[in-house]
């Protein structure tokens, strides 16, 4: 399912419910178990909330990016739990001290990292943070669970 700690989209769509047009993770770039995650989400002038959001000035919404965030917590704890054989799914249950510094815009490529902070039972925290051209755009901290 991935080489060289590349995992392909075949292994993102077995981690994840999500399929186009709400899949905001095209690809893993790098993992280490029990301690992070780097993805890419290539932005593109086809994303289907730019039609609304906003038409004369395109920015992703700000609840996307968190999203992506959640998205890439959840590939993590899958891939964390793959050798358990269990398929669990996990899901966003708290969101903290979003800040968005800067809005991310179509031709963009967001690197988000997801760091796992602490765990107790099922719900784990997350440090997280998106960069575009190295510049931090998103910071988060995030709590997800397999209810």
């Amino acid at each position: 399912m991935y080489e060289n700690n590349i995992f392909d989209l075949d292994f993102i769509f077995n981690a994840l419910h999500h399929r186009y047009p709400f899949l905001l993770v095209d690809r893993i770039i790098k993992f280490e178990k029990d301690n992070f995650i780097i993805s890419i989400k290539n932005v593109t002038i086809n994303e289907y909330y730019f039609q609304g959001h906003f038409p004369i000035k395109k920015i992703v919404p700000g609840i996307l990016l968190i999203e992506s965030i959640a998205q890439t917590a959840g590939i993590f704890l899958f891939q964390n739990n793959i050798s358990q054989k269990c398929a669990k799914k996990y899901y966003l249950s708290s969101i903290h001290k979003a800040q968005f510094k800067k809005p991310v815009i179509p031709g963009d490529q967001m690197i988000i990292k997801v760091i796992l902070d602490q765990f107790f039972k099922n719900f784990y925290k997350f440090n997280a943070l998106i960069k575009v051209d190295n510049n931090i755009v998103c910071k988060s901290i995030i709590t997800c669970t397999n209810f």
